[in-house]
């Protein structure tokens, strides 16, 4: 795929693409239609997801309207409670929730609300933006089921402007009252397969979808683009194991896409060697990484490459958070690249992520040292990678996926 056909893809898919939407569905009918131009034949795998359409959402706050939108499938209602803004989760900060409608810093972790509802508050307030940035726009989020676990109680998400100057004031009361439908809808993998001369299988992902705010250039078109260029690469060229391309739906709502292939295929992730997931690469500033839910030997492996390719590359061993997770959750070692930038100058998540971040040539550059590696695994012997999640990788599962709370945050 040559530069000017790279850039093409971003520009025809330069709109936004939340999971489930029907511009995820034409999106993945486009990446479907771009296999069949290079003579492969992918196939769309749809999976069920909870969704909430948010009819309207309204924030008060000593009787003035501060403009907001609702939680997608924290429930419908209306709670006037006192307000209290919690910038910590120690025990002190939390004796102080019960009863009261509590705003919390950054979006609604897991334990941050476990603790919130244990605590007895009966409502919640997160912000998004930044005070820098000249637009107002306000975040759609959700309480996501693993988050929530049935327990709801009516959210709402502000410009991070408006937090400020509220919390400048001396705020004594909220009211919360949101409108929504909850029901199951359905969102979609894209899948190529590619096969080999053995049983073995090499799977590559990368996530297609954005969220409400963003035209998702950077994260992560830039990543589908990657991986279709490489399937473009190995549809032409002879290698000894199975390659399977996934370009995955609904990863920002909570690497559902991922989640959604692991269960679906679940007898069949024993034969798969190594995921090799792409996310957010290309772009024109930031340093390239590689993150290794593997045996330590990988990261060496990949920093030796670095060297021989005269590639620059940081490489470390630890957890991304990406569609590598759930198969590295089920016992598939999975590395992720990327090529992050600092938010100065390639934010994500909002109308800025757009093609200007990239760059054509450190798009060509990536793909090419990411191909390098891919042909090394496509044509081992027996994959060099050992086929086991070591103990301090499965602690740092564990963590991410909070079925343990990190001692440490």
């Amino acid at each position: 795929m040559t530069k000017r056909e790279i850039m093409k893809m971003f520009r025809d898919t330069e709109y936004i693409r939340v999971g489930g939407s029907a511009e995820e569905l034409k999106c993945a009918e486009y990446i479907k239609d771009k296999c069949a131009g290079f003579g492969c034949e992918a196939h769309i795998e749809p999976f069920k997801s909870e969704f909430g359409d948010v009819h309207s959402a309204s924030l008060s706050i000593d009787g003035k309207e501060i403009p907001c939108t609702g939680y997608a499938m924290s429930g419908s209602g209306t709670v006037t409670a006192p307000f209290v803004y919690l910038p910590n989760t120690d025990r002190a900060s939390l004796s102080t929730v019960k009863g009261k409608i509590v705003m919390v810093d950054g979006g609604m972790g897991y334990w941050t609300y476990q603790d919130i509802l244990d605590n007895g508050a009966v409502g919640f307030i997160t912000y998004s933006g930044d005070v820098h940035y000249q637009d107002r726009d306000i975040d759609k989020k959700e309480l996501r089921s693993f988050v929530s676990k049935g327990r709801k109680i009516p959210g709402a998400n502000i410009n991070a402007k408006d937090a400020v100057k509220l919390m400048k004031g001396d705020p004594k009361e909220a009211t919360i009252t949101i409108d929504q439908t909850e029901y199951e809808g359905e969102s979609r993998n894209v899948v190529l397969d590619l096969p080999g001369e053995t049983d073995r299988t090499i799977i590559i992902t990368a996530h297609y979808d954005s969220v409400i705010l963003s035209k998702g250039a950077y994260d992560n078109m830039s990543g589908s683009v990657g991986i279709m260029a490489m399937a473009e690469h190995f549809a032409k060229t002879p290698h000894r194991n199975n390659l399977r391309f996934v370009w995955c739906g609904s990863e920002e709502r909570g690497l559902f896409g991922s989640k959604a292939y692991c269960e679906a295929h679940e007898s069949e992730l024993e034969k798969i060697d190594l995921c090799i997931n792409l996310d957010m690469i290309g772009s024109t500033m930031g340093k390239f990484i590689a993150c290794c839910t593997t045996e330590e030997k990988l990261v060496g492996y990949i920093e030796y490459l670095g060297l021989e390719s005269g590639f620059g590359i940081k490489v470390r061993q630890d957890v991304y958070s990406s569609d590598s997770t759930p198969f590295a959750d089920k016992g598939v070692p999975a590395v992720s690249f990327a090529r992050l930038a600092g938010p100065s100058t390639a934010t994500i998540h909002n109308r800025y992520d757009t093609i200007d971040i990239i760059k054509p040539e450190n798009m060509a550059k990536d793909i090419d040292f990411i191909q390098k590696f891919t042909e090394r695994m496509a044509n081992a012997a027996v994959c060099p990678v050992d086929r086991k999640i070591p103990d301090n990788m499965k602690e740092k599962l564990d963590f991410y996926q909070c079925r343990k709370r990190d001692p440490k945050r």
